[in-house]
């Protein structure tokens, strides 16, 4: 008895039409990836293994595996999480939490976005002039870690202050009414709610810092450095080390006759180490997520 209108079929004309413009959109975006990842693997798949991974190049980097460029990323991604993360948690929570609406805190907020567009070799720079030459740091894992903290830490900063201000203003205002301090509203009620938005910056900072190349090639990596296979501890912060995206590199343009597969692999490996963090965070934040009351 019921007859949709012109209107009405119109209506659900464009609604299809958008429907499969956005799924086409998904497409587009999905398959690039997947064919990508899927060419790499089946390039890489003759040198993939467990002695890959736990044995040091040899022969001139054209045998063996990437142990100690395995290890040198995660000591300099580790490292460099260590000095950002907590810095640039604590740094958003003031500009958030605290700072007043003035000009001066308004410069800082300009300089924070500001500075996550700064290209990585002027990062690189930097921490040559300050941390290996003015510090007296010396090209080490430290002197390369600290750069990546500073050139990753404007990313960690803008996505917690997000998160922060996500957060319900009612929240904190029911916190100061029963007589919570500032810092206790920030500690029990606005950090915990917003905690799944903080992972995101730190997923970010890790695959940026994992994938970088000119800071370290400036402040810490070197070309070839032979350590104990399968030893955890075998660098320590004041030694120079070798990284996966160096190594990458290396391979690809200064090794001469290296295998075919053996360029794919290393980026399978950096490729798989990134994706297995971001997954592990994502996992994470969603249970996090699932514990929200709002």
């Amino acid at each position: 008895m019921f007859a949709a209108s012109a209107s009405t079929l119109r209506r659900r004309r464009q609604e299809r039409v958008v429907r499969v413009v956005l799924g086409a959109a998904v497409v587009a975006l999905i398959v690039p990836v997947v064919l990508i990842v899927g060419y790499l693997v089946w390039q890489a798949w003759p040198l993939l293994s467990w002695e890959f991974l736990t044995a040091n190049p040899t022969h001139g980097m054209r045998r063996g595996g990437i142990w100690s460029a395995l290890l040198g990323t995660v000591y300099l991604v580790l490292t460099s999480l260590a000095i950002s993360a907590p810095v640039g948690v604590l740094a958003a929570v003031y500009l958030n939490e605290y700072a007043r609406d003035n000009w001066l805190n308004r410069v800082v907020n300009l300089a924070v976005v500001n500075l996550a567009g700064v290209p990585s070799i002027v990062h690189a720079l930097f921490g040559l002039g300050a941390f290996v030459l003015f510090a007296g740091m010396g090209r080490s894992i430290l002197a390369a870690s600290l750069t990546l903290a500073i050139m990753t830490m404007p990313v960690i900063i803008a996505s917690t202050k997000e998160a922060l201000a996500s957060v319900p203003m009612a929240f904190r205002e029911a916190c100061w009414n029963v007589g919570a301090t500032r810092w206790q509203t920030v500690r029990r009620v606005v950090l915990p709610n917003s905690v799944s938005g903080i992972l995101t910056g730190v997923i970010l900072e890790v695959s940026r810092a994992a994938g970088e190349t000119a800071p370290i090639m400036f402040t810490g990596a070197v070309f070839y450095k032979r350590i104990a296979e399968g030893d955890v501890f075998a660098y320590r912060l004041d030694d120079q080390c070798m990284a996966l995206s160096m190594h990458l590199y290396t391979v690809a343009t200064q090794v001469a006759d290296a295998p075919h597969a053996l360029t794919y692999a290393v980026a399978v490996v950096l490729l798989g180490c990134v994706l297995s963090v971001n997954a592990t965070s994502i996992v994470v934040r969603t249970r996090l997520r699932a514990r929200k009351r709002w």
